[in-house]
């Protein structure tokens, strides 16, 4: 019947930490709990007080070891038993929406990238405005830059790469959970002194500007409001109208799931890196796990929950910063990106 009884019981957990050698709010809080004895009254408040739930979400974020082994394409023993079963598969193709489970990856050479093998997974073949893609680099392997006026964004799952991008003063360094952004008509290459598993976007660039390289670790992204949703939001690329495209990465804990029941213009080619989970694409329910890959078209209904006993993340890609009526969407869009030329003048079939 006290508005103000969980307040001045939050005010005595942090008196209390100040008279403790707890390595943590978190420490403490968990310390009130497990021993009530200590404090039955300020246990029970902590359950409603705001900051409770604040410093258990920024201690589980900011804990976890993400482990992308799973994401890795070519390690079977992180996938499901089944998935070696004599003509199964999850993978599905549809108008809207794709899913390549791991067992349909198709590996093979690419002009742009001597010695090393690719795996494409989105492309314009399905209409889609991008084409991302896996690529393994070996000792005697390199990646050239794209197309003239393709920019390309990698994104390290494994092993070190050396980035050599014409007009910097030194070669970058990348390794696991590293990404960098190539605009389009910057030069580079890549190679690695041992080994090295990258998931590769590349599209025509249709922003406005002159975008920069950019370089940097995931996880010194910083986390981003998110109104009206439970997830962790990093996003990887500047937010500017230069950039035309962003990558999102999204954790989930056990049992959260998306709010919004999301149909957009925009679309998204998707990489589950850690967890499993339910993903429901216009009318369909899909059972996903780490190194799954979902395009979904303009407008495909969608929806995520994370089951398990694992945390998910995934990383998403998302057209941004583009004018619904300026966008081409499905076959006038994938028909302009095939043949290299505007939207509004292209006359591929």
């Amino acid at each position: 019947s006290d508005p103000d009884h969980g307040t001045r019981q939050g005010s005595t957990v942090l008196k209390s930490l100040e008279q403790n050698s707890f390595s943590s709010p978190i420490e403490e809080i968990e310390h009130t709990l497990v021993h009530p004895a200590q404090g039955p009254e300020m246990a029970s408040a902590l359950l409603t007080w705001p900051i409770y739930t604040a410093l258990l979400t920024c201690s589980l974020t900011s804990t976890i070891a993400w482990d992308y082994t799973a994401a890795i394409p070519g390690l079977k023993a992180s996938q499901l038993v089944f998935d070696d079963v004599p003509g199964f598969t999850r993978s599905v193709q549809r108008d809207t929406y794709s899913l390549v489970a791991p067992e349909s990856q198709v590996w093979q050479p690419h002009p742009r990238w001597p010695g090393a093998l690719t795996a494409h997974l989105i492309s314009p073949a399905v209409k889609a405005n991008f084409a991302m893609f896996f690529a393994k680099l070996g000792l005697n392997s390199t990646g050239t830059s794209p197309a003239t006026g393709v920019e390309r964004f990698i994104f390290v799952l494994g092993g070190e790469l050396t980035l050599d991008v014409v007009g910097e003063n030194a070669p970058v360094q990348l390794t696991y959970n590293d990404y960098a952004y190539l605009p389009p008509g910057q030069e580079h290459s890549l190679s690695t002194s041992s080994e090295a598993s990258l998931l590769v976007f590349e599209r025509r660039y249709a922003g406005q500007g002159s975008p920069d390289f950019v370089h940097g670790h995931t996880e010194d992204s910083p986390l981003l409001p998110v109104p009206g949703e439970v997830f962790r939001l990093r996003k990887l690329v500047p937010q500017t109208p230069a950039y035309d495209f962003n990558i999102h990465i999204m954790d989930f804990s056990p049992g959260e799931h998306l709010n919004v029941k999301e149909m957009h213009y925009n679309q998204h080619g998707l990489l589950l890196l850690a967890g499993k989970g339910i993903y429901r694409l216009n009318e369909d329910w899909h059972a996903v796990q780490a190194g799954d890959v979902i395009w979904m078209a303009p407008y495909v209904p969608q929806w995520y929950a994370a089951l398990g006993t694992q945390p998910t993340r995934y990383l998403i890609y998302k057209d941004t910063t583009l004018d619904p009526l300026e966008t081409p969407w499905l076959g006038q869009g994938a028909a302009a990106s095939a043949c290299g030329c505007a939207a509004r003048s292209c006359n591929a079939a």
